[in-house]
C-alpha cells in the first residue's frame, strides 16, 4: 500500500501543515550540516577565501546584491 505524503498533509489542518514544513524543514537543514564537502567545493572555498585575504574590500555586501537583483525583477 502506497502513501502519497503530500495529499495526505494537504488534508490536514493549516497550523499541522506549518508545523510539518517546519519540522521537514529543521530536518533538511539537519542533514545538509552533516555532510561533508566534497574536495572540489573545499578548494572553491579556500580559493574564495584566499581572494577575500588579499583584497578585504573587493565585493560588495550582500544587500546590496539582492538588491540589485530585486530591481532586476
Amino acid at each position: 500500500m502506497e502513501i502519497d505524503l503530500l495529499e495526505e498533509a494537504k488534508k490536514r489542518p493549516f497550523a499541522e501543515k506549518m508545523q510539518l514544513v517546519e519540522d521537514l524543514w529543521d530536518a533538511i537543514a539537519a542533514e545538509a550540516a552533516a555532510r561533508r564537502l566534497s574536495d572540489a567545493q573545499k578548494r572553491l572555498l579556500q580559493t574564495r577565501m584566499e581572494a577575500h585575504q588579499a583584497d578585504p574590500n573587493r565585493g560588495r555586501p550582500a544587500e546590496e546584491v539582492l538588491r540589485e537583483i530585486e530591481q532586476r525583477l
